[in-house]
This record gives C-alpha cells, sequence and structure tokens, in this order.
C-alpha cells in the first residue's frame, strides 16, 4: 500500500483540525448559558494553556526571544484574540451554528482585503471579485433589515473584524518567530482577560453533563490547535489551505443533527458563495507566489 503524498496528509490534518474547532464550538453552544462565558473560557484556557506550552516546550520555541516589534504585534494578537474569543462564541450561543460558522469563512476574504488597505500589498481585479462576491454572500446569510437580523448578527461580524485583525498582526511577525511561541500567547491573553472578567461573575457548579461538554471543548481546542501546526508543516500550504471550509460541512451536519437547525436557502447559497470565493482567492495567492518565486529564481541566475 502506497504511503500518503505530503500534500494528502495535509488535506487529511486540515480536515481533522477544521472538524476540532467545530465540535469544540458545538460543546460551548450546548453548554449555553448554563455557565458564564467567562467561566467556559477560563477552565478551557486552563487546559488549552498547559497543553500548548507542553507542545511549545517539546518543539524548542522558548528557545527564541523575540524582539520589541514581535512581542507587540504578539500582544495585538492577544488583543485580537481576545475579541474574537468574546464575540463569536456569544453569537454562537445565540445563533444558528452554520450561520456563524459560515460568517467566520469570510477571514481570507477580509484579510486579503485589509492587506490591500492597510500594507498597500498588490490585489488584482480577480481578487477583488472574490473579495465583493464573498461580502455579497455574507449579506445572504446575514439578510440586514429581515427579522432574523439582530445584534448576533452584528456580533459575528465583529468576530471576522477581530480574527482579521489577528492574522494581519500575524502575517507582520518575523518568520523566526516559532508559531507554537504565538499561540501559547494568544491562548494566555484569553485566559488572562477571561480570569479578570470571571471575577465580577458567579461561577456555576458543574454536573456530569457539562462536566463532559467542558472536557470535550478543552481537549478539542487543544486538538484543533495542534492539528493546525502540523498541517502548515506538511505538504503545500497554498493546496491544504481551501480545505479549512469543510468546517462549514461539519457545521450543517451538527447544527441539524443536534439542534434540528435547518438553515434557509439563502443561508446556504451565501455559505456556498463564501466558500467558493474564498478557495478562489486562497487558490490564486498561491499562484502568486509561486510566481513571484520564479521571478526571484530567475533574478538569481541571471
Amino acid at each position: 500500500m502506497k504511503s500518503l503524498s505530503d500534500n494528502s496528509r495535509g488535506v487529511l490534518l486540515m480536515i481533522g483540525n477544521m472538524a476540532a474547532f467545530t465540535f469544540s464550538d458545538a460543546c460551548v453552544k450546548a453548554i449555553g448559558s448554563a455557565l458564564p462565558l467567562s467561566q467556559v473560557l477560563v477552565l478551557r484556557g486552563i487546559v488549552a494553556s498547559l497543553c500548548i506550552a507542553l507542545l511549545a516546550a517539546r518543539l524548542g520555541a522558548f528557545r527564541h526571544r523575540p524582539g520589541r516589534r514581535d512581542a507587540a504585534l504578539m500582544a495585538l494578537r492577544g488583543v485580537a484574540e481576545c475579541g474574537s474569543a468574546y464575540f463569536f462564541l456569544t453569537a454562537l450561543r445565540n445563533m444558528p451554528l452554520a450561520n456563524a460558522t459560515a460568517l467566520l469563512q469570510m477571514v481570507p476574504l477580509t484579510v486579503t482585503l485589509g492587506s490591500a488597505v492597510f500594507f498597500s500589498e498588490p490585489v488584482g481585479w480577480r481578487r477583488w471579485l472574490a473579495i465583493t462576491g464573498g461580502f455579497l454572500g455574507m449579506l445572504l446569510i446575514v439578510r440586514p433589515g429581515t427579522e432574523g437580523f439582530n445584534a448576533y448578527s452584528l456580533l459575528a461580524l465583529a468576530a471576522v473584524g477581530s480574527v482579521t485583525l489577528r492574522d494581519l498582526a500575524t502575517r507582520r511577525l518575523s518568520p523566526s518567530v516559532p508559531s507554537m511561541q504565538v499561540t501559547l500567547s494568544s491562548a494566555m491573553s484569553v485566559l488572562l482577560l477571561a480570569g479578570l472578567w470571571s471575577l465580577g461573575e458567579d461561577w456555576q457548579p458543574l454536573d456530569g453533563r457539562l462536566s463532559l461538554l467542558m472536557l470535550g471543548t478543552s481537549v478539542l481546542i487543544v486538538a484543533g490547535y495542534t492539528l493546525s501546526v502540523m498541517a502548515m508543516r506538511v505538504g503545500d500550504v497554498g493546496f491544504i489551505a481551501p480545505f479549512r471550509y469543510t468546517g462549514l460541512i461539519w457545521a450543517l451536519l451538527l447544527g441539524l443533527v443536534v439542534w434540528g437547525e435547518v438553515p434557509a436557502p439563502l443561508t446556504l447559497m451565501g455559505a456556498a458563495v463564501i466558500a467558493v470565493m474564498g478557495s478562489f482567492t486562497l487558490w490564486r495567492e498561491r499562484q502568486l507566489r509561486g510566481a513571484g518565486r520564479g521571478v526571484q529564481a530567475k533574478t538569481r541566475r541571471m
């Protein structure tokens, strides 16, 4: 039996990564209002931070000391991570899983837009069309002015903005900064903020069901982080990245099976548009990076 290629293994790791994050989100949604969100984030953050710290130590991530600029970017990334956790999980607890997940899939498009606006990175007409199409898909999901549009839709969009800021900050980090060190700093930021926030709230006791759900979201979030790092270290990132949209499939299945959520046709159409436009953007960026490397190699040979 032939062994899997690097790209095939990377795809499987990415699919597993998105499944882990989506199932973790589903556990938080199942907990609902039975526990304060701050308590959920603290308990999950303790487990996640300890596991990530152990993995970072094993990978030698602590040998690198970030410079002042990288430390500032990591702090900004941590603040953005805190915002995304609060906005997304608050929205998730009050809207269908598939809707919230579909909106979060806009991030590749918004990162491309942010790179053009803030970093003056060149964006061709094809990717501008993809970004425009993705925003039209978003409108099909949130449908402003209709009965289904509410404050939680806005919170989900705020989560998209926070994740975009996080990823833009990540892009400006020096390549020498270990990825697990960056991941740990973000996890610790969320844990610290949630810990301070929880001081003003009454923690609730955990029964058997809540304990299992908390254990589930904690283990799955660690699995998601780990598989994410593994996926990015195997194969061609440009080939693997579009499979992040399998998270939509997991969200649709979980929403239907667990909560009986059947998305409206317009929601499904909007999710499909976002997935197609986002995948095209990732594919196009892969092409351009490949072309850029080819030009640099040719220049060096001249």
